[in-house]
């Protein structure tokens, strides 16, 4: 029996699973996911090359949670499925590690425990991240399990870049500029080198272009400001959240419009972004094949806004030595990268038009003073290459 680590990213809903052939580096052999936790399950499982090789739909009103999720993707997998692999770590997406969790962790009770007392900082995702652990340590004790964060990454930025200008008290109960998408960003970081080694050793501005979306500023790999930060609503305008919003526009809607917190949640989190501003989708696909002009207004802020955050993470770090595009729009939308680019002329990006169309990696013309690149990410990679180490590191 080979080993094999399985990698999950556990949400509201929804609970997204990889399986990699434990190696260096591991290698990929299954992916999956079942949709629909607490109305209509779905199940679905795909080999390497795409192939469907399970699949399994539930009656209407079905409640299977992710604990039931969890008994029946390790059900289904002993029935055969993985061919003669047998699991031996699981790694998970944990969107939040405060400043506590700077790496990885093995979980055990006093890391739940901790990681329990981030949920008022990430309500909406920490506590479904959360449950899939629990419903493993439930179900299979024995089975080693690994807590990989999306605010990691973020921890080298300095003080500075994480403060807020409030009340210092707030601070010290953790009301910082945390950042997310790390374990993406820190996958590109782990590829530059082999694609651009200037970039990777001098200033890199990532932009993960996604439903979620965000910016990185990395010198040396490091990262050093990020477009998110308290929560994952800030920044960037995405396919349902608001990104960045004055704060007065809060107190204007709970005096004029009597919202309370959890309303204000449900618009800020669920009905903004590039649905609340089209009035017609969160998809980017949608939007760019519509041609309705509220359409055109959501891609318009969509891009301005890229446009001057990439100026603010270029001063933070001095200047530009190349751009990154990465996540779903960023590795597929190439009209958005055009725009972009066009707009960061001023930086020196000289956009390959040619190049760009047919998905780079180079996007950039060669006399191009900031190179433009198109780099895939992979976080289910660096969860299990974490989860991999760990689990080595405590059989030697």
């Amino acid at each position: 029996m080979a080993d094999a680590i399985l990698v999950l990213n556990a949400g509201s809903s929804s609970l997204k699973f990889s399986v990699f052939l434990d190696g260096e580096p591991p290698e990929p052999l299954l992916r999956g996911q079942l949709e629909g936790l607490f109305t209509q399950p779905h199940f679905v499982a795909r080999d390497h090359a795409g192939g469907v090789i399970g699949e399994k739909a539930w009656a209407a009103d079905t409640r299977l949670g992710h604990g039931g999720a969890i008994e029946f993707l390790f059900s289904w997998s002993r029935g055969g499925a993985l061919r003669g692999h047998r699991i031996v770590a699981a790694g998970h997406r944990v969107v939040h590690g405060g400043l506590k969790f700077t790496q990885p962790v093995r979980i055990n009770p006093e890391v739940l425990a901790a990681l329990d007392a981030f949920v008022p900082l990430a309500p909406l995702h920490q506590p479904h991240n959360l449950a899939a652990i629990r419903a493993i340590s439930e179900r299979v004790p024995e089975l080693p399990q690994v807590a990989c964060f999306d605010t990691s990454f973020h921890r080298t930025q300095p003080a500075v870049a994480q403060a807020f200008a409030l009340p210092r008290r707030y601070a010290e109960e953790g009301v910082l500029r945390y950042g997310f998408h790390g374990l993406s960003y820190e996958y590109i970081a782990s590829v530059l080198p082999d694609t651009d080694p200037r970039a990777a050793a001098g200033r890199t501005v990532v932009a993960h272009l996604g439903n979620g979306a965000s910016m990185c500023a990395m010198k040396g790999g490091r990262s050093v400001a990020s477009t998110m930060s308290f929560t994952a609503v800030d920044g960037l305008p995405m396919g349902t959240r608001c990104g960045a919003l004055d704060p007065g526009v809060l107190l204007y809607l709970m005096d004029q419009h009597r919202m309370d917190a959890r309303r204000l949640e449900k618009l800020l989190y669920e009905e903004s972004g590039l649905l609340g501003v089209s009035g017609i989708s969160s998809d980017m696909r949608t939007l760019l094949a519509s041609p309705d002009p509220r359409a055109a207004e959501a891609l318009d802020l969509f891009v301005n806004r890229i446009g001057r955050e990439l100026g603010s993470l270029a001063a933070a770090l001095g200047g530009l030595h190349a751009l990154v595009f990465t996540g779903g729009i960023g590795e597929n939308a190439a009209i958005i990268r055009a725009r972009v680019c066009s707009d960061a002329a001023w930086l020196g990006v000289e956009l390959d038009e040619a190049a760009n169309d047919a998905g780079g990696p180079r996007i950039s013309r060669p006399e191009s003073r900031v190179i433009a690149w198109v780099i895939p990410t992979n976080e289910e990679l660096m969860i299990a290459q974490h989860a991999r180490r760990l689990f080595a590191g405590e059989k030697e």
